[in-house]
């Protein structure tokens, strides 16, 4: 069957389609969901780092107003393997469910609090008091590094994914090279801080469970709190219509999860837990703090002869997770000899988690970094150093690129950012009284994909014509999942996409993956396409062979479809509309399918590629940093929405924004507590420090990735972009700060000329 012959809908800057519902407020986030007979739960956390309850005193609390149950390790429902039986990641964390006195770190939850009304459930969470036998926390991840380790592996061994690789000769390739940079980098702690917390309606009806849960994987969601529970995962629903942000916190579950589920069936009433701010600091993950010492080694003429990059972060005492700072050194430059080494040091905290591009958002930072470093030393424009360095093709495996635009990347935003101007001695350039600085960085992510299926179906409207539902059980985190969807099932039916509805967020629906790694548009998009594609053929199929279509023993290839009818390629006076169709057939069409990866990503190297400039104004007396524009270009394959495409990337560069030069989380040294757990003292970029971000998308054409050929930009925003800041306030100060963020105390406590920080 040809292509559709209207306007398509694909690539096109569509409205999003829940917009009106979220600017009215009409959108139902899960804390809003309705459910007779709601109550609340409320947490109570352990106050310190490690060791083990004594003494639990709930008397008063169980006495206080509207309390329904305090539920404790000392009367908790005995859970599969001490609830451990899910760990599954993303999916799945090792979750700490009320199974003991064990603590393992500050802000574990100890007790859950039910009410009849969410204050009196707080109310009675602060009079419960604990009495603990502590032990000496490590809390110290540079004190801690003589026990770095490699993180423990689970699954199949998977070589993208091990912690050190190796290619050439490092030691040899360093002996050639004329210069040499050989620094550390250093990220803290950073944690999301989505606008909608976490958040759980649980209810049961007898031994079946719903929940309504903020989640980026409502499949994963539901699975793991199943056998969590010790029930069929069958007699478990996830529900989760809107999220309000995830940017990876939301892509495990976490203790609240099946808290709320074991409180409501203590006291038999649907129950909401809902995190408070404070609380999303702790025991909902975070991005670990890594300690990155690059080695560069490169000739006169700029080409690198060595690369070694070993990354340390930290984990919890309890689960290894690995920030893998390094898989974008292996892969982003053609060097011939390359060394990466990935290590965890266990602490006395929560476990960290996924944040928006994890590992290349810390790792591009060090390794863009040292770059500009060594094009400093080199006299060499840092432009001209990457292109010099251009990887044809994946230096690591060897494989062919599927696509790469990363060279245009270089060109589009260079030009438009006006990189030619650039004076390259540090301090030279000026705005009145602010010293200026111009700074660059590469951007780069891999293109993931999962198994996904998803459903359409066709039917009379009623009123004379033909609308489409579309499901599948994926999530739209914010990101505009609600309006692609639609766009590729209008441009795979032959419809308007005014007359497609597309259903998301109920694992009731064909099953789709996490909403994470970039993958939900590549994933769930190839699997909505094909299933629209099956219902399209199946019209076809019923037209060619009804005796009295006008398309009646046509070839089903020589068919076209445009705005709900079907053509003859060749002759658009024989065809028919859909709802006449529908009708002789007698009901609906349905097409079903599943798309799956295949052999693809062992014939080619998939990544998204892109380019960031960023313009940086330093006041010399205050230190303060201004970044008043940033122009980026990306290449990330077909584009499937020009507006909510761009949103995304600027989001992600914003991101990265704060990255350079806010994001803090602190812990204090003692209690392991994070001091800064609020909005007000973790910061992050308001309007104010957001100057003018030209985001430039090229399109790719990509047949190999997947049928839609979208490689995903959820996450590439944020690569490169805190690099590109940090080069910018070297240039313009001079100053090398290597430790985000860049404070104006780093930059005011350097000493004069030049130097590090």
């Amino acid at each position: 069957m040809t292509t559709t012959g209207n306007a398509p809908a694909v690539g096109a800057g569509m409205d999003r389609v829940d917009g009106r519902l979220k600017v009215t407020g009409a959108a139902r986030f899960s804390a809003e969901m309705p459910a007779e007979g709601l109550v609340h739960a409320v947490l109570v956390q352990s106050t310190v780092p490690a060791g083990r309850i004594t003494r639990l005193d709930t008397a008063a609390a169980r006495k206080a107003p509207g309390v329904l149950a305090v539920m404790t390790h000392l009367d908790a429902p005995k859970l599969p393997q001490k609830g451990r039986a899910a760990v599954n990641p993303p999916a799945g964390r090792v979750m700490t469910l009320l199974q003991d006195a064990t603590v393992r770190y500050n802000g574990q939850p100890i007790a859950v609090v039910v009410a009849d009304t969410f204050e009196h459930a707080r109310d009675a969470a602060a009079l419960v008091r604990a009495r603990y036998d502590t032990r000496a926390a490590t809390l110290d991840p540079r004190a801690a590094m003589g026990h770095a380790r490699p993180p423990k592996q689970h699954g199949p061994p998977d070589p993208r994914r091990a912690p050190d690789s190796t290619r050439g000769d490092v030691p040899a390739g360093l002996a050639q090279a004329e210069v040499t940079v050989e620094e550390t980098y250093t990220t803290p702690i950073e944690n999301h801080n989505p606008m909608e917390p976490h958040a759980t309606i649980a209810r049961w009806d007898g031994d079946e469970l719903t929940l309504y849960d903020a989640t980026q994987y409502v499949m994963g969601d539901r699975d793991t709190v199943a056998k969590t529970l010790g029930i069929p995962s069958g007699k478990a629903r996830v529900v989760s219509l809107f999220v309000g942000g995830g940017f990876g916190c939301k892509g495990s579950v976490w203790s609240h999860v099946p808290l709320a589920a074991m409180a409501a069936r203590r006291v038999g009433r649907p129950v909401k837990l809902v995190l408070s701010r404070r609380q999303m600091f702790g025991p909902v993950g975070a991005r670990p703090l890594t300690i990155q010492r690059l080695t560069l080694g490169a000739t006169r003429d700029g080409a690198l002869t060595a690369v070694r990059h070993h990354s340390v972060s930290h984990t919890s005492t309890f689960e290894d997770f690995l920030e893998p700072t390094a898989n974008v050194t292996r892969m982003l430059y053609a060097c011939p000899n390359v060394e990466t080494r990935m290590r965890v040091v266990p602490l006395d905290v929560g476990t960290p988690t996924f944040q928006r591009a994890p590992g290349e958002a810390t790792g591009t930072f060090a390794l863009e970094s040292a770059m500009d470093e060594l094009a400093v030393k080199l006299g060499m424009d840092p432009l001209e150093l990457r292109l010099r360095n251009y990887a044809e093709e994946e230096p690591q495996g060897h494989l062919p690129w599927s696509s790469k635009s990363l060279r245009q990347c270089y060109g589009a935003a260079a030009e438009r950012f006006g990189w030619k101007r650039r004076d390259p001695k540090p301090g030279s350039m000026r705005a009145g009284d602010e010293l200026v600085g111009w700074g660059m960085a590469t951007a780069t992510y891999p293109t993931n994909r999962r198994p996904a299926e998803a459903l359409a179906r066709l039917a009379p409207d009623g009123r004379g014509g033909v609308t489409a539902l579309v499901r599948s059980a994926t999530q739209d985190i914010g990101t505009g999942t609600y309006t692609i969807m639609t766009q590729i099932a209008a441009d795979a039916l032959g419809l308007p996409p005014g007359r497609v509805r597309f259903e998301l967020g109920d694992s009731r629906f064909p099953p789709s993956p996490v909403s994470g790694g970039s993958m939900t548009a590549a994933s769930t998009g190839s699997a909505v396409f094909e299933a629209a594609r099956a219902a399209r053929n199946e019209l076809v199929r019923l037209a060619t062979a009804d005796p009295r279509s006008p398309l009646s023993g046509a070839r089903p290839e020589d068919v076209r479809a445009e705005n709900g009818r079907l053509f003859l390629a060749s002759d658009d006076s024989k065809g028919e509309r859909y709802e006449a169709l529908l009708a002789r057939h007698g009901g609906p069409v349905e097409g079903r399918a599943s798309s799956e990866p295949g052999e693809e990503k062992e014939q080619f190297a998939m990544h998204a590629f892109g380019a960031v400039f960023v313009e940086a104004r330093v006041d010399p007396d205050l230190g303060r940093v201004r970044i008043p524009r940033i122009v980026a270009a990306y290449s990330a394959g077909k584009f499937l929405n020009a507006k909510t495409a761009r949103s995304q990337l600027m989001g992600g560069v914003v991101w990265g924004l704060g990255m350079a030069l806010f994001e803090e989380t602190l812990l204090d040294p003692r209690s392991g507590r994070v001091v800064n757990a609020d909005l007000a003292e973790y910061h992050v970029p308001v309007n104010a420090d957001v100057g003018e971000v030209d985001i430039i998308l090229l399109d790719e054409e990509d047949p190999h990735v997947n049928p839609i050929g979208a490689k995903g930009i959820g996450e590439i925003g944020i690569t490169g972009a805190s690099a590109a800041v940090a080069n910018a306030v070297w240039h313009a100060t001079g100053v090398r700060v290597r430790d985000l963020p860049i404070t104006l105390d780093k930059l005011l406590a350097a000493p004069a000329g030049g130097a590090e920080a």
